[in-house]
């Protein structure tokens, strides 16, 4: 089971990045991808796409950061939790890019129902936040907590990503654990920020 993060297509890589979420069950012959893309809702079709394509294939020419890697005993039952997650995803037939809910609301509340996971979406991933009508969840790593207004205006603590504040859908933070700022545009910027995956 892996997270992926990639710089978003077009004009909006400047901004933020696209994630999804790659699994494949012991003895699967392929990986299957998890996703949301607006073009799909656009075209009146559902918000979730679910494919069998490379899980580290490049998202509109941008290469992927590993966020998340587990493997081995105790995987299958992950990933049937996870597809369970996607099944009850409350945003099937919307899509926006700004606050959301978009591909990093998606990935975070997949995210939310698997708190082992403990992944730290990075802080470019606008719409990470967006909860809906809802103000108050835990945090895609599920090891803190996290109030947000419409995925506008919020504040997160939590043990894996730290202390951010949700400013516009634009995140400001600092990651102790990893020893990083955490910016809009550029995500992290710090000592192994992005190029240790929470591999487990």
């Amino acid at each position: 089971m892996q997270v992926y993060a990639a710089r978003a297509a077009r004009w909006r890589g400047y901004f933020g990045v696209h994630t999804w979420i790659a699994a494949k069950p012991t003895n699967a012959p392929a990986f299957t991808v998890y996703e949301v893309t607006g073009f799909r809702v656009r075209r009146g079709g559902p918000a979730v796409r679910i494919s069998q394509r490379s899980p580290d294939g490049r998202w509109f020419g941008s290469a992927p950061d590993l966020l998340a890697d587990m493997r081995g005993a105790g995987v299958d039952a992950i990933i049937g939790r996870i597809e369970q997650a996607i099944a009850t995803y409350p945003y099937e037939n919307s899509y926006r890019i700004w606050p959301g809910p978009n591909s990093n609301t998606f990935t975070a509340f997949v995210l939310r129902q698997v708190p082992e996971l403990r992944v730290d979406l990075p802080a470019n991933a606008v719409g990470k936040d967006y909860l809906g009508a809802r103000v108050f969840a835990r945090p895609p790593s599920g090891t803190g907590a996290q109030a947000s207004i419409f995925g506008v205006l919020g504040l997160l603590a939590a043990a894996e990503e730290g202390l951010e504040v949700n400013v516009l859908g634009l995140t400001f933070g600092l990651d102790p654990s990893d020893l990083a700022l955490k910016l809009p545009l550029v995500g992290s910027i710090g000592f192994d920020a992005w190029d240790t995956p929470n591999s487990q």
